[in-house]
């Protein structure tokens, strides 16, 4: 898990001293909390340019020829960000408009990777300028919402968020601007099929509430992830990313003890009792089960189809479904 925090604070540091020490004095006791979690992760969010800056207004009007507000304003505010919080990540942000040379990108990611506190162990993104996004960074963001739907051949991310239109809070939204569980659950798997990692954005009011619907889609996605968190966590693109026949079923893989297992993400639950999948190709050893139901799922060669598997799913009373959503089939010891 990644927790991402995000540095604007440092943008009142010329006006408002006091407000400065007090926001790093949160922020870095949130820091140090969030260290003492073993399995979580801290990042930095930080926005490289201000819509509104004397400085940034100044360049922009000299068509980025000069780089008053990055060599007074973005890159010191970079270099006191690692050098004090030591972030794991650095989730860059707002570097359209100008070419990584008007932004310094590359002497800061030189510092960064060679002389940084964080050198051996830090991770970015690919917004360090116009013409960096979708082909320099450790991981690509592309653009906000990537999902391309098939695999990639570099790490990616798909950063997205529930409110459909805004990645802030806003008062006059109404539930139909949010994301479904349903639609976010298939976000999560489609990502994760492809090779992605996905970034869930929420807006917290300006006192820092996280209002309920947010609280709510949150928790419903930790519930389905306590059932199916295994499909998800550490595991592969498998050799299929989406079936070939069955419509709404995704794959992911990890490696098991006895081979590869493979996950079956079927995002809507069969209307009968036979779910023929043309991807997976059996073997006399393979294993079916549904994660979070205790019995096994038989299973059969098809008789009049080429190749893939049937599932044969059994009458699953209402009390022993294991989730709401999204529904997860192992398969073990497939011929391929």
């Amino acid at each position: 898990m990644l927790i991402l925090l995000q540095s604007l604070q440092l943008n009142f540091t010329i006006q408002i001293n006091g407000l400065t020490y007090l926001m790093h004095q949160e922020q870095g006791m949130l820091a140090n909390s969030i260290r003492k979690r073993t399995n979580i992760k801290l990042g930095l969010y930080h926005s490289l340019f201000e819509w509104f800056n004397p400085l940034f207004l100044q360049d922009q009007a000299n068509k980025f020829a000069t780089n008053y507000f990055v060599t007074s304003k973005t890159m010191p505010e970079l270099y006191e960000l690692v050098n004090t919080y030591k972030p794991d990540i650095i989730w860059s942000d707002g570097g359209d408009g100008a070419l990584d040379t008007y932004w310094n990108s590359k002497e800061f990611l030189a510092w960064l990777y060679n002389d940084s506190p964080v050198k051996d162990t830090v991770v970015t993104n690919d917004r360090w300028g116009t013409n960096c996004g979708c082909k320099h960074g450790g991981y690509l963001t592309c653009k906000d919402r990537y999902n391309p739907g098939k695999l990639q051949q570099r790490k990616w991310e798909n950063a997205m968020t529930l409110d459909r239109s805004s990645w802030g809070y806003r008062r006059e939204a109404t539930l139909n601007d949010f994301l479904t569980i349903e639609e976010l659950i298939t976000l999560i798997v489609e990502t994760v099929s492809c090779g992605g990692n996905i970034l869930i954005n929420v807006g917290p009011t300006k006192d820092g509430r996280i209002t309920p619907i947010y609280e709510e889609r949150l928790r419903q996605m930790g519930q389905w992830l306590k059932v199916n968190g295994e499909a998800i966590y550490k595991t592969k693109p498998w050799t299929s990313q989406n079936d070939t026949v069955a419509p709404n079923v995704w794959y992911t893989s990890k490696k098991s003890e006895t081979g590869t297992r493979v996950y079956a993400f079927v995002l809507k639950w069969p209307e009968t009792d036979i779910l023929y999948l043309g991807s997976p190709s059996p073997s006399s050893l393979t294993r079916v089960t549904l994660l979070g139901y205790p019995s096994p799922i038989p299973w059969r060669i098809p008789a009049s189809q080429p190749s893939g598997i049937e599932l044969l799913i059994p009458v699953i009373s209402v009390n022993a479904i294991p989730c709401q959503w999204a529904w997860v089939f192992t398969m073990e010891n497939l011929a391929n």
